[in-house]
C-alpha cells in the first residue's frame, strides 16, 4: 500500500456491506447502516455498477457472499465476547464500523482502531462529518501505525492499551495482503501481550489449486490491487491452520469454513447465494 494512499480494498469491503443493505431481493446477511457514510459516493456508485454485472453474479458472487458472511460472523463473535471482554482491538480497521454499531461497547469496553495513517485520516474525516457537533465517541482510541517504521506493541501501549485486560482482536480482510512473517508477528503480539482468555478472529485465504479466471470483475479488482500496491500473500491449507495457530501458542482454535457460513446464514431468501470456498475464518484463544 502506498504511504499517502488510503486502502482501496477497505473501501470496496465497506461498499459491499452497504450494497448488501440496499438490495431488496433478500434479507441482509450483515447489518451496517454506517458503511455508506464512510466511503465516497463515486466509489459506492462504481462498486454498485461492478457488482450488478452478470460477470459478478456468475464468477464473483461467492467472494461477495464471503465478505458479507465474514462480517456477520465476526459481529456474532463480538456480540458473544461482550459478556467478558474489557478491550476490543480492531487491527487494520479500514472502514470498519463495529465501534459505532455496537452500543454495548459504550462505558464498558476500551476500543482501539489500529490502521495505516492515510486510511485512518480519511476515515476520521468521514466520521467527523457523520457525528457532527456531538463528536466521535470518547471510548474509541485511534492508533495510526506505519508498520514499516513503528512497533504495534509500542503504539498500542502509548495509546492506553493494557496487557492485563481480556481482549478481543478483530482482524478482518487483512491477512490475504500480508506475507507469512507479517502474520506471524501479529499473532505473536496477541499471544505475548494479551491477558489469558483473550482471543483473535481473522479470515484467510485457503491454499488450493485454482484455474486462471479472466472475467471483468477479476480484472478490475486485480487492477485496483496492483495500482494501490495491495498484493495478495498469506494463505493456508485447510488442514494446516489449526496446528499453525496451536504451534504459536493459541490454546483453542475454531475454524469456520465457507460451508459453515453457508449453513449458518444463507437460508430463506438467501438460500441460493454462494460463499467462496477460497476463504475461511479462524477464532483462536490465548
Amino acid at each position: 500500500m502506498r504511504p499517502s494512499q488510503s486502502s482501496a480494498t477497505a473501501m470496496a469491503t465497506a461498499a459491499q456491506r452497504a450494497l448488501e443493505m440496499a438490495d431488496p431481493a433478500h434479507e441482509p446477511i450483515c447489518w451496517d447502516p454506517i458503511a455508506r457514510e464512510l466511503i465516497p459516493s463515486w466509489f459506492y456508485a462504481f462498486m454498485k455498477c461492478i457488482t450488478a454485472t452478470r460477470y459478478a453474479a456468475t464468477h464473483a458472487s461467492g467472494a461477495l457472499g464471503f465478505i458479507v458472511a465474514r462480517c456477520r460472523y465476526m459481529d456474532d463473535v463480538l456480540s458473544t465476547a461482550l459478556e467478558g471482554i474489557q478491550q476490543l482491538v480492531i487491527l487494520g480497521a479500514g472502514f470498519d464500523s463495529r465501534a459505532y454499531r455496537f452500543g454495548r461497547l459504550k462505558d464498558r469496553v476500551k476500543v482501539f482502531e489500529v490502521d495505516h495513517p492515510a486510511t485512518q485520516k480519511k476515515k476520521l474525516k468521514k466520521l467527523t462529518r457523520f457525528w457532527g457537533s456531538g463528536g466521535i465517541p470518547g471510548y474509541i482510541t485511534f492508533v495510526p501505525v506505519d508498520f514499516t517504521r513503528e512497533s504495534l506493541v509500542s503504539r498500542l501501549r502509548e495509546s492506553g492499551y493494557s496487557e492485563q485486560l481480556k481482549t478481543l482482536f478483530i482482524w478482518e480482510g487483512v491477512t490475504p495482503y500480508l506475507d507469512k512473517p507479517s502474520v506471524d508477528r501479529t499473532l505473536a503480539f496477541v499471544v505475548a501481550h494479551s491477558a489469558p482468555g483473550s482471543a483473535i478472529v481473522f479470515d484467510y485465504m485457503c491454499a488450493q489449486p485454482l484455474a486462471p479466471r479472466k472475467d471483468i470483475v477479476i480484472l478490475v479488482v486485480s487492477f485496483l490491487r496492483s495500482f494501490f500496491d495491495e498484493v495478495r500473500g498469506f494463505e493456508m491449507a485447510a488442514a494446516e491452520i489449526e496446528p499453525f495457530l496451536a504451534s504459536r501458542g493459541f490454546t483453542q482454535v475454531c475454524i469456520v469454513t465457507a460451508a459453515d457460513l453457508q449453513a449458518r446464514y444463507f437460508t430463506g431468501t438467501n438460500a441460493g447465494r454462494k460463499v467462496s470456498s477460497e476463504y475461511a475464518s479462524a477464532l483462536a484463544w490465548v
